[in-house]
């Protein structure tokens, strides 16, 4: 029996929204973002910038990329990466609606077992 909850394109939203989330959730990924803040950058200069070796770097690059952070342009043998706004996007916007639901259900609190 399949719900129909994980069918639906909230529960694919959700999904997308949750592994943006858990890429977030790392201290070197928002390292990662911030050294890209405003700029394109090679692979190579993260690397020297950030102080970490390149296969953890490459690792951790590519669930930015998975999670629709991080966009990359390859050059020669050399990959540029860049933050990706609509990824940036979708994560901000998923939290002002909730905040936005919220003020507008927002009613007398409710008081349970008490």
């Amino acid at each position: 029996m399949t719900s129909t909850l994980v069918q639906t394109p909230a529960w694919s939203q959700a999904r997308r929204i949750a592994a943006r989330y858990r890429a977030l959730a790392d201290q070197t990924r928002l390292r990662i973002l911030l050294a890209l803040a405003g700029r394109k950058v090679c692979v190579c200069e993260l690397v020297d910038e950030l102080g970490i070796s390149q296969p953890l770097l490459s690792f951790h690059l590519r669930s930015l990329r998975s999670a629709g952070l991080v966009r990359s342009e390859r050059r020669g043998r050399w990959n540029d990466y860049a933050l990706d706004p609509a990824g940036l996007e979708a994560a901000e916007d998923f939290l002002s609606d909730l905040v936005a639901e919220h003020a507008a259900a927002a009613g007398p609190a409710v008081t349970c077992c008490g």
